[in-house]
């Protein structure tokens, strides 16, 4: 049984990959970050899944490097765009840096464990707004953490090449149960089916002919 740390959001993509990586026979010690996003409830909806699983759970509170990644809709006062991923206005919802800075926290707490792989949930939907979720990015940054430490740490990404539709019918063949999840940007008590991640998501459900169980307020 090999341990790996599962970057964790507490989105419906981590969500998925925890439980590919729980269903694969790992050892899985799971790990949050609060860098000062909007939408802090999914770490409440991560912790939650991680408790009924009698998963291993970290939430490092990294917000201070807010006064250093100024700029993103997700963490500073800017409106959260509506729409689409694919549309040029999405650019807002992008953190400076965002996986890079992860990953090298998750790297580094994988060594300190004894763990051989760090797992993160990028996807195709990514790849047109988020660079550090594109196939160049994670080819690089696992290149660099072969060697960057006297254990080499791999990174899995098992969905990098799928669309979020393609992940919930991954994960709706394991059974899971997505009202565990929280998804919107914004933090509201319902989802707002309008920005970005609410859209994308709303389509996967569509696609797989399935309805989605969290509440929208529209």
């Amino acid at each position: 049984m090999a341990k790996v740390v599962v970057i964790y959001s507490g989105g419906m993509d981590s969500f998925t990959v925890l439980h590919h990586a729980v269903q694969q026979g790992h050892e899985v010690y799971a790990l949050s970050f609060n860098y000062g996003q909007r939408h802090v409830r999914e770490l409440d909806a991560a912790a939650a899944v991680c408790l009924q699983l009698d998963i291993p759970h970290k939430v490092v509170d990294i917000t201070a490097i807010n006064s250093l990644l100024a700029g993103s809709s997700l963490t500073s006062d800017i409106d959260i765009p509506e729409g689409h991923y694919a549309e040029a206005s999405m650019q807002s919802t992008v953190v400076p840096n965002r996986n890079m800075i992860l990953l090298s926290l998750a790297i580094g707490y994988a060594v300190s464990i004894g763990a051989e792989a760090v797992y993160y949930g990028a996807h195709s939907g990514d790849h047109a707004i988020y660079p550090d979720c594109r196939p160049e990015f994670v080819e690089k940054m696992n290149a660099v953490s072969l060697i960057a430490n006297y254990e080499p740490i791999r990174i899995e990404v098992p969905y990098l090449r799928n669309d979020k539709a393609e992940i919930l019918a991954d994960g709706l063949r394991m059974n899971l149960d997505y009202s565990q999840t929280w998804t919107c940007y914004n933090g509201r008590d319902k989802a707002c089916g309008k920005c970005g991640a609410c859209v994308e998501r709303l389509e996967a459900f569509a696609a797989n002919q399935v309805t989605d169980p969290l509440p929208y307020e529209s």
